[in-house]
């Protein structure tokens, strides 16, 4: 045992021995990313000093190597294509700034393009003027931190995403900025992976997208005055915490889109300001619990297909139009909610209203067949058919209550 600890310590003193840096600079005989890489074996540290390279196209193939900006030296792809693509295990890129990526309608060129690997880390990077930012497709393992990326997408057909990752698993992408792309994050076919305190705002289309991906966490985020906030589609098992949905706001906008998902939690984000915070169709065993929508014009629109969600202990503040609902209830609950809206009394003084709570308007109802009507949606005969309806439910779903309606706001 002593002799195998020996030969164990004295291959790791050789292998350190053995790798060294590779300096870059506009002046030095390695005076490009892709010559530095090309001499460079696993183990060595590439580091770019500031300036200006010109070049695309650059290739890590097979090899970890370490590469670290000082300055941040700035990689120029001259609208050519893809910058810097990876395939290789035990890399890391950090501390570079990459900009003006090709665009194309048949290929999806990136700043950084990461290929059947793992282990690799891309952190503290920027990206300005980009087609997709950072997109990894068939690799695992890997944290994507501390990225900048900013873009001036304009229409979809001509822009790409921030982060895209695809038939991957095992990811950590946290703390990064991205702004004026097409999807601030994407995820197709990708499990396993933790989405973290990450700022997606003034996107084309949406601030985080999943779609067939499970056991994913997405959680701390801020998506602010995206086309759309986030929408997780197909998948199942995804763990939505203390995230920020605000001003997503448009004629087909939303905060939060869920089609199809299942077996996922909601708790402790804040929906305000959106068009429609949450948008449910076919959702099934959704918790939603100690959620605060706020000035939304719809906070929760239930579409058809929805079995067994529960909404316990919600804040639902000062918005439009609290729930719209479409089809039957199928064991959905709305459980010890707080809603400003309530008008009901405590005589017991438990906290707890004595009165159930119908969030349901006739008036949604009524816009949801006939949209124009919104127009009315502060008259006072719009709000004598409310109270009508409250009293002798006709259109509104009538088991739909709140039976626990809560007097103060929950904290």
């Amino acid at each position: 045992m002593r002799k195998f600890s020996f030969l164990l310590f004295f291959f790791f003193c050789f292998s350190s021995l053995q790798a060294k840096e590779i300096q870059v600079c506009t002046s030095c005989e390695v005076n490009s990313l892709q010559q530095a890489v090309d001499m460079a074996v696993d183990g060595d540290v590439i580091r770019i000093k500031s300036g200006i390279y010109k070049e695309h196209g650059v290739e890590i193939l097979n090899k970890s190597i370490k590469i670290i900006g000082e300055g941040y030296p700035v990689i120029d792809a001259e609208m050519q294509g893809t910058a810097i693509t990876v395939k290789a295990e035990n890399f890391s890129i950090e501390g570079i700034k990459i900009i003006n990526i090709g665009t194309s309608h048949t290929n999806d060129f990136a700043a950084i393009l990461v290929s059947r690997s793992k282990n690799f880390r891309i952190v503290n990077n920027r990206f300005e003027n980009i087609f997709f930012g950072i997109l990894i497709e068939r690799s695992s393992a890997g944290t994507i931190s501390g990225n900048k990326m900013k873009s001036k997408s304009r229409i979809q057909a001509k822009s790409g995403n921030g982060i895209h990752m695809w038939h991957s698993e095992d990811l950590t992408v946290k703390n990064n900025e991205i702004i004026g792309v097409r999807d601030g994050i994407y995820l197709e076919f990708v499990n396993n992976c933790v989405i973290k305190e990450n700022l997606c705002k003034d996107n084309l289309r949406y601030g985080l997208h999943f779609m067939f991906s499970d056991h994913n966490e997405y959680l701390g985020n801020t998506f602010e005055n995206n086309g759309a906030g986030v929408a997780v589609m197909y998948s199942k098992f995804i763990e939505m915490r203390r995230n920020l949905f605000r001003k997503n706001w448009g004629s087909a906008s939303y905060g939060l889109l869920l089609k199809e998902i299942s077996d996922s939690e909601l708790i402790n984000n804040t929906f305000e300001d959106n068009t429609i915070a949450i948008s449910a169709d076919n959702t099934n065993r959704i918790n939603y619990r100690h959620n605060d929508f706020i000035s939304n014009g719809y906070a929760v629109r239930i579409r058809g297909a929805c079995y067994k969600n529960v909404f316990t202990e919600n804040n639902f503040l000062a918005n439009s139009f609290d729930v719209a609902y479409t089809g039957n209830i199928n064991e959905n609950e709305f459980l010890k909610n707080y809603w400003s809206e309530y008008t009901g009394y405590d005589l017991d003084k438990d906290g707890t209203g004595d009165v159930p709570y119908r969030p349901v308007k006739l008036f949604s109802y009524l816009v949801n067949r006939t949209p124009e009507a919104i127009i009315l949606l502060r008259s006072i005969f719009i709000g004598l058919l409310d109270f009508s309806e409250k009293v002798s439910p006709i259109f509104t779903p009538a088991e739909l209550i709140d039976p626990q309606p809560q007097m103060r706001k929950i904290k």
